[in-house]
């Protein structure tokens, strides 16, 4: 009967302070990953453009805007500004 109260705290320290970086970390790399062609994107910056190249060995891509090409690093995307621009339309 003494453990229960230190075994809660440590399975409500795992569940609400560990666990949600690392699904969100998953679920980056998976964006990251999903990356195509063509794909409108934002970056954290808060740049709009389009995915004009990906080029996987150096883990940058180039982002066409109207001001013409830039290119950026893969984690300067932003998965959720990114996700709700492709919902909208």
């Amino acid at each position: 009967m003494d453990y229960i109260f230190p075994v809660a705290l440590l399975l409500i320290f795992y569940f609400f302070i560990i666990r949600p970086p690392i699904a969100r970390s998953k679920k980056e790399k998976k964006f990251n990953s999903e990356l195509k062609r063509g794909k409108r994107v934002i970056t954290k910056s808060g740049m709009y453009g389009k995915i004009f190249e990906i080029n996987d060995k150096d883990n940058s891509c180039i982002i066409e805007t109207q001001a013409g090409k830039i290119k950026f690093d893969r984690a300067a995307i932003s998965m959720d500004l990114s996700e709700k621009l492709n919902k909208k339309s």
